[in-house]
Parts: structure tokens; C-alpha cells; sequence
């Protein structure tokens, strides 16, 4: 035994040097803790105000009197073609350009460099920024006034560095063994990326999507300048549309008794946050079990 333990570093046998990794172990489960305790108290503040207006009415119905009464069924139907339109630009473009970016560029190379950049700086741009931008760009010079396309497609520029950063660096996370793993079966380029190297960087592409679609949903100043504050039904994309975030900071700021329908609709865009982002989790399982599952 006295073998043994003259075997062992010093450092373990010190107690004395364990102090650090106790306080690192404290310092986390703090941090961890208070952020669950924060979630907790938002949430917990909204469900005490927001579900007694809730009913199923309220998701159905338009808002009345400048939206103290009445529901947000227009407005749950515009974030929706919102959110769609941007998702629908965002996906392709953002996939197609991190695979540019990690399966087409030298990793030194200098125009790979300034696209990544180029992006980290884009990425860290105000939203109320590309307000401006789309409103100069969609709403104006391309006519297509305050509507749910130019809405759409301002939000589509604000996901798009996220997006193409994060789905980069799932393609870079993948082993090169892959790559030549593929090379010597006779696969093309295109089906190697398709068949192996796609569904291995799926994870960065969730990461991307779930941030992108958490900020596209929670975002007012952006919309502000494109979408617009109409709160009827659209007909179409070309028709404005007053996002969820918009009416919750309308009825909070601007209308006087418009607070217990303004926690109504956060505690909504709450729900209809986890819900897309669970949805989206299980059709990449369901995608990647396809992908996987021998035919």
C-alpha cells in the first residue's frame, strides 16, 4: 500500500489542492442555477398574468378596441407567413453558402477570410439597422411597400450570418475521414455532401436554425420599417402584417389597459417558440433516421 500511494502525484494526495476545483464546481452550478431561476421568473410572472386572458377564442379572434379586447388570430397568421418567408430564403441560401464556404474554400484562403468577417460583423449588427436596410432596399426601391415579403426577407439578412456560421463550422466538425471515406467508394462531390457529409453537420445546422428562428420571432425593430402595424387578416404576402413581438410592444408601450392581453400574447409567443424549436428537433431526428436507416 505504502507503494501505491508513493506512486501517486503529489497533487493528489494534497487535499490542499482540491480547493480550485471546488470552487470552479460552486462557481457553475451558481451560474446554472441563476439562469434556471431567471427563466423561472419570467416565465413564472408571465403565466400569473397572461393565462387568465388566455381561451381559445383569444387565438382566433382579431383584436378590438386597439387590441385590450379581442384576440391575435391575424397577428399568429402574419408572424407566421413572417417567419415563413424568412425561413424559405434563409435555409437554402445559408446551407448553399456554408457548404462554399467549409467544402470549396481553402481555409487560409482570403476570400473565404473576408466572407467569414464579413459575416462575424454582420452578425453583431443592431436590428433596427437592418430595419433601415430593408426598408431602403424591399419597402422602397423594389416598391414592395410595408408588407409580410419585405418583412420576411429583412429578417432573412439578420438570420443568415448565424445561420451560415454556425452550418459552417458542422461541416468543418466533420472527420476528413468522411471525405476520403466517400472518395474511395466513386461518390460525386454533390452526393458525397447530400449523402455523408449533410446529415453529419446536421447539429450546427439546428444550432443556426433555432437561433435564427429565436431572434426572427422575438424581433419589433426590424419590422418596424417593413412589415408594418396592420392587425387584420392578409390576404397574401404582399399585404402588411403586424408580427406577434410588435403587438405585444404596441399594447404594452402605446395602449393604456393593454396589459393583460400584452402578457397574454408573450406568454403565446413563448409557447409558439418552444413548440417550433421542438418541431424542428424532431424533423431533423426523424430527416437523420431516414438518412441513417439502411433502405
Amino acid at each position: 500500500m505504502s507503494d501505491v500511494k508513493s506512486s501517486q502525484p503529489a497533487w493528489m494526495s494534497n487535499r490542499h489542492f482540491d480547493w480550485p476545483d471546488r470552487l470552479a464546481t460552486v462557481l457553475v452550478w451558481l451560474v446554472a442555477i441563476s439562469i434556471v431561476a431567471i427563466f423561472v421568473w419570467i416565465v413564472g410572472d408571465l403565466v400569473r398574468h397572461g393565462v387568465p386572458h388566455l381561451s381559445v377564442s383569444f387565438l382566433f379572434e382579431a383584436p378590438r378596441d386597439a387590441g385590450r379586447a379581442g384576440g391575435v388570430g391575424p397577428i399568429l397568421v402574419s408572424t407566421g407567413l413572417i417567419l415563413g418567408v424568412c425561413l424559405a430564403v434563409s435555409i437554402p441560401v445559408g446551407v448553399g453558402t456554408a457548404m462554399l464556404l467549409a467544402e470549396f474554400t481553402r481555409r487560409g484562403g482570403g476570400f473565404g477570410l473576408l466572407v467569414r468577417r464579413s459575416l462575424d460583423v454582420l452578425a453583431g449588427v443592431p436590428s433596427i439597422v437592418f430595419g433601415l436596410f430593408g426598408n431602403a432596399l424591399f419597402v422602397i426601391y423594389l416598391g414592395m411597400g410595408f408588407s409580410i415579403l419585405a418583412g420576411g426577407l429583412t429578417l432573412a439578412c439578420m438570420v443568415l450570418p448565424i445561420l451560415i456560421r454556425s452550418t459552417e463550422e458542422g461541416f468543418r466538425a466533420v472527420p476528413d475521414d468522411y471525405r476520403r471515406a466517400a472518395a474511395a467508394l466513386g461518390l460525386t462531390r454533390s452526393a458525397a455532401l447530400w449523402q455523408i457529409l449533410l446529415p453529419a453537420a446536421t447539429p450546427g445546422l439546428i444550432v443556426g436554425l433555432v437561433l435564427g428562428i429565436g431572434r426572427a420571432l422575438a424581433e419589433t425593430a426590424a419590422l418596424l420599417f417593413t412589415s408594418g402595424y396592420v392587425d387584420r387578416m392578409p390576404e397574401s404576402v404582399l399585404d402588411s402584417g403586424r408580427a406577434l413581438s410588435i403587438h405585444i410592444y404596441d399594447l404594452a408601450m402605446n395602449v393604456p389597459g393593454g396589459d393583460g392581453n400584452a402578457y397574454a400574447s408573450a406568454l403565446v409567443l413563448i409557447v409558439l417558440l418552444l413548440a417550433i424549436n421542438g418541431l424542428t428537433f424532431w424533423l431533423a431526428d426523424r430527416w437523420l433516421g431516414r438518412r441513417i436507416t439502411p433502405q
